[in-house]
C-alpha cells in the first residue's frame, strides 16, 4: 500500500467515521431466569426434547429423530433487556454427555423481530455462553459474517448466522428465546443452569484495529497453524512435500479413482450411472464402481478481500454484458499503475485492519486484484488482496502456481479422494490423474422471476428465448473446456437458485404468486402460465370457481393478478403446485438439452439445491432432466426427517457441498457447522460421510471448500469460515486430513463391499 495512503491512515483521528469513546464502567448483572431450584418454571417448555429440572440445571435431552429439539423460554411479560449501550443475554451451560452440540440461540421481541446466534458446547463444558444483544461495534457494518469479539469477558460469544439487524430489535420486549439443535445425527444433551443479563460492559475500541498480520491470520490471537515466519512457511512446505513423496493414497483404486478390486462393470468410455440392486453407483469410464468423494472451490476466485481502497479511474468497473463468469467467480484482475495511482481509502474502517499490505512497488503486490459488485458487505467495489496466493508464492517461489497446482493434486490422492468437487479452477481439467467436475453460471440480460427471497439473486424466466441463447454460450464455453475429456464426470449449472421454501403455502409457490402478479405483455413466464390455465379450465368462470375468485375475465387476468391470503382452496393448490413444476421443468429442459447438444457423453448434475430453498415440485422437475441431483446441505450428516423423500425420487444424488470449522482456528467464524475443536472437526467430518455412504441414494459428497474464508471475509459476501482443508498459509489441518484418509482408506469397502464382484 503507498506511503501516502499509510501517512493518511494514521493522520484520521475518527476509526470508521465514528468517534469511539471508551467505556468508563464495569458490567453490572441479574438473573433473568434461574433453572437451578429443582422445579420446570412456567415459562420453560419442551421442543420435541425432555426435560429433566435438578438442583443442578435443568437438563434438556434432545431427540435426533426431529429435525428441531432443545427448549423455548416465554416469559408471561416480555423480559426487559435493555437499557445499557453494551449488554449480553449470558447462558450458564454445561455439557457432560459423549459428544459436542451445536445449538441455535434465537431472541425474538413482541414485534416479530428475531435473530439467531450459534455455538457449539464442547463435551466437558461448563461455563457460560454470551448473545450479544446491543454493542457499538453493531453500527459498523465491517463486511464479515462476524466480527471479534467486541468484548473481553469470560463467557464464549455465539456466532451471529442470521436475522433481523440489532437496529430492528425492541430489547425492553423480549417475548421468547428458544435454544435448539437442528437435524443432530445422535442424541446429545446439555444442562442450562440460568440466563443472566449483563450491561455496562467495556467495549473493546481496538476490536478492528490491526486485525490481520500480513500472512492473512488473525494476528491479536494464537493458535495450533499459525505461522510467525517466511522462513517458518517455507520449512512447512518443504516438510510436506518430502511427506507425499514418500506416502500415496489407497492401492485399491482404478485409472479414474474407481474401485479397482471390486466388480467390473459396462465401459462406455465416460462416467455414467447405474443401480445395483437397491443402490445407485457412479460408474467410471473403464467399468468400476465409483463413488465422488472430493473437495470443491479449489480455486483463486473466493481468496481475496476487500482492503479498504478504491481507485478513481473507473476503467476495471466496466461489465462485459455478453460475460458468462460472474463476479464472484472471477480470477486475480491486474490493475495498472496508471490506476493505482489513482488509490484512495474509500473505507477507512476495512483499511485499517490491516498490518501488513505489500507497497505498490513490492514483489508480492502481484496479489492485489478487484471486484467490481458485491452481494452484500459495506463495499460496492474496490481493490481486494490474496493473501492466500501471496503465501503460495513465499512457500513455493516465483512458479508457485505450478508448484500449487501439483501439490493439491498429490494432496488429493494422498488423503484418498476420489475426485475435486465443483468449481475446481479448469486449470486442473487436462490432470489426467483425478477425475473433476466442470461448471457454469447462466448469467445475462435475459428476463427473471422472483420466490420472494431470492437469496442470492432473482431466477431465470426460462420462458424468455434470451435464456435459452445465454444457456448455449455458457454450455459451449464449458464444453471447450472440457473437450471431450473422459476425466470430466458431469456439469453443474447454476447453484442454490431459491426455487421456493417449506414453511408456508406463500413461499412455498412464491414463484408462481409473484409471477401471476405480473403482466403477460412484460412475463413470458407469465404468459406460458396463462396458456397453461386457459386449457385446464377454458373459461374464466371454471377458474373462478375452482379458486374461489372474482376476476372478470382473461384480459383482466393477463394484466396481473394478486391472490392476497394464505386461505388457498385446494385447487388453486394444486394449479400452483402444477405451475411451478412447469417452470422448474422449462428451466431445467433448457438447461438438459443444451449440456446433451454440446456434451452428450456428459452428466448433468443439476443446480445443487439448497436444503432451505426446494420443494417437491421442483425436484420432481428435476427428476426428469437430470442424470444425478444435486443437494447442498449443511448439517451434522444426513437426518432422516429430512431426507424421507429419496425412495419416492429414486434417483442418483451426491452433495454438492457440506462443512464444519471451529474458531480454535483464531478465525472470527467457524462456518455454518460449528465442532468445537480442530479434533472435532475430523469426528463430524466422519459423521458426515459415513452417513453418506450408508444411503443407498448417494453417488457422492463434497466438502466445501478447500482453504479457509479470509479472516477480513471473501469481498463476494464476507464469509470469513474457518471450514477450508487448508489455512490460508497453505498448511493442513491435520485432524480433517487424518480423518479424510480414515473414510477414504475403506471407502468402497463400506459403501459397495456387500455387491458380488
Amino acid at each position: 500500500m503507498t506511503k501516502f495512503l499509510n501517512r493518511f491512515l494514521a493522520a484520521t483521528t475518527a476509526f470508521g467515521g465514528l468517534q469511539l469513546s471508551a467505556a468508563a464502567v464495569q458490567p453490572n448483572q441479574r438473573v433473568v431466569l434461574d433453572l437451578s431450584t429443582g422445579n420446570l418454571p412456567a415459562a420453560v417448555s419442551a421442543t420435541q426434547s425432555q426435560l429433566i429440572p435438578s438442583e443442578d440445571g435443568l437438563r434438556v435431552l434432545l431427540d435426533a429423530s426431529q429435525p428441531y429439539s432443545g427448549l423455548n423460554l416465554t416469559p408471561a411479560e416480555p423480559w426487559d433487556l435493555s437499557g445499557s449501550s453494551e449488554s449480553a443475554l449470558v447462558f450458564d451451560v454445561a455439557n457432560h454427555g459423549e459428544r459436542s452440540v451445536q445449538i441455535f440461540v434465537t431472541v425474538r421481541d413482541s414485534n416479530g423481530a428475531s435473530a439467531v446466534r450459534s455455538v457449539n458446547i464442547p463435551r466437558g463444558f461448563d461455563g457460560s455462553l454470551y448473545y450479544e444483544l446491543s454493542s457499538q461495534s453493531q453500527q459498523f457494518d465491517a463486511g464479515m459474517r462476524d466480527t471479534p469479539d467486541p468484548w473481553e469477558i469470560d463467557a464464549t460469544r455465539l456466532i451471529w448466522m442470521w436475522g433481523s439487524q440489532p437496529t430492528d430489535f425492541n430489547l425492553s420486549q423480549i417475548a421468547n428465546v428458544s435454544v435448539v439443535a437442528h437435524h443432530n445425527l445422535f442424541d446429545k444433551a446439555f444442562t442450562l443452569k440460568r440466563l443472566r443479563l449483563l450491561t455496562d460492559i467495556p467495549y473493546d475500541e481496538s476490536q478492528f484495529k490491526g486485525i490481520v498480520d500480513k500472512f492473512g491470520q488473525p494476528a491479536k490471537s494464537d493458535f495450533t497453524l499459525k505461522v510467525k515466519t517466511e522462513k517458518e512457511l517455507r520449512r512447512l512446505a518443504q516438510m510436506e512435500l518430502t511427506q507425499l513423496k514418500e506416502e500415496s493414497g489407497p492401492d485399491d483404486r482404478s485409472k479414474f479413482q474407481g474401485w479397482k478390486t471390486g466388480p467390473k462393470l459396462e465401459a462406455t468410455g465416460y462416467f455414467r450411472t447405474e443401480k445395483i440392486g437397491s443402490k445407485w453407483a457412479l460408474i467410471d469410464p473403464e467399468g468400476y464402481l465409483f463413488f465422488s468423494n472430493g473437495i470443491a472451490n479449489i480455486r483463486m476466485a473466493n481468496t481475496s478481500t476487500y482492503t479498504g481502497i478504491d481507485y478513481r479511474d473507473d476503467s476495471l468497473r466496466i461489465i462485459d454484458p455478453q460475460d458468462t463468469t460472474p463476479e464472484d467467480s472471477k480470477g486475480m484482475v491486474k490493475a495498472s499503475k496508471s490506476v493505482t495511482d489513482t488509490a484512495f481509502v474509500a473505507n477507512r474502517l476495512r483499511y485499517g485492519m490491516f498490518k501488513g499490505l505489500p507497497e505498490y512497488d513490492d514483489p508480492l503486490a502481484k496479489h492485489y486484484s478487484y471486484r467490481r459488485e458485491s452481494h452484500t458487505g459495506p463495499i460496492e467495489h474496490g481493490q481486494t488482496y490474496s493473501f492466500y496466493q501471496a503465501n503460495l508464492e513465499r512457500r513455493y517461489g516465483d512458479d508457485f502456481m505450478e508448484q500449487w497446482q501439483d501439490v493439491t493434486i498429490e494432496r488429493m490422492l494422498d488423503w484418498g479422494f476420489t475426485s475435486f468437487g465443483n468449481w475446481v479452477d479448469p486449470a486442473f481439467y487436462d490432470n489426467q490423474r483425478i477425475p473433476y467436475f466442470a461448471n457454469g453460471w447462466i448469467i445475462g440480460d435475459f428476463k427473471t422471476v422472483t420466490s420472494g427471497f431470492d437469496i442470492w439473486a432473482p431466477l431465470p424466466d426460462p420462458f424468455d428465448p434470451k435464456f435459452r441463447e445465454r444457456a448455449r454460450v455458457t454450455i459451449d464455453r464449458i464444453a471447450k473446456e472440457v473437450n471431450g475429456s473422459p476425466w470430466c464426470v458431469g456439469v453443474f449449472v447454476d447453484n442454490e437458485k431459491s426455487w421456493g421454501r417449506m414453511n408456508s403455502n406463500t413461499s412455498r409457490y412464491g414463484i408462481v404468486l409473484n409471477t401471476l402478479m405480473r403482466s403477460s405483455f412484460e412475463s413470458p413466464c407469465k404468459t406460458a402460465f396463462d396458456l397453461y390455465l386457459k386449457g385446464r379450465y377454458k373459461t374464466i368462470a371454471a377458474l373462478n370457481n375452482a379458486w374461489d375468485t372474482k376476476i372478470d375475465n382473461w384480459e383482466s387476468f393477463a394484466g396481473g393478478f394478486d391472490l392476497g391470503h394464505e386461505n388457498y382452496s385446494e385447487a388453486m393448490l394444486a394449479d400452483l403446485a402444477d405451475l411451478l413444476q412447469l417452470y422448474a421443468e422449462e428451466y431445467f429442459r433448457i438447461v438438459n438439452g443444451e449440456l446433451k447438444r454440446a456434451m452428450p457423453n456428459h452428466l448433468y448434475m443439476g443446480v445443487r439445491f439448497a436444503h432451505w430453498g426446494m420443494t417437491p415440485e421442483v425436484v420432481e422437475a428435476a427428476k426428469k432432466h437430470m442424470d444425478v441431483i444435486s443437494y447442498n446441505y449443511y448439517q451434522e450428516g444426513l437426518d432422516d426427517s429430512f431426507w424421507n423423500f429419496l425412495p419416492e425420487i429414486d434417483m442418483p444424488s451426491i452433495i454438492g457441498e457440506f462443512h464444519n470449522g471451529s474458531t480454535d482456528s483464531g478465525l472470527f467464524h467457524p462456518g455454518l457447522i460449528h465442532a468445537a475443536d480442530q479434533a472435532d472437526r475430523g469426528r463430524w467430518y466422519k459423521d458426515y460421510m459415513n452417513s453418506v455412504i450408508e444411503n443407498d441414494y448417494f453417488v457422492g459428497a463434497h466438502w466445501f471448500q478447500y482453504i479457509d474464508s479470509p479472516a477480513t471475509g471473501r469481498a463476494h459476501d464476507g464469509e470469513n469460515y474457518n471450514v477450508g482443508f487448508v489455512s490460508i498459509t497453505d498448511v493442513p489441518y491435520q485432524d480433517l486430513v487424518n480423518a479424510a484418509k480414515e473414510v477414504n482408506e475403506t471407502l468402497y469397502q463400506k459403501k459397495f463391499g456387500d455387491l458380488e464382484k
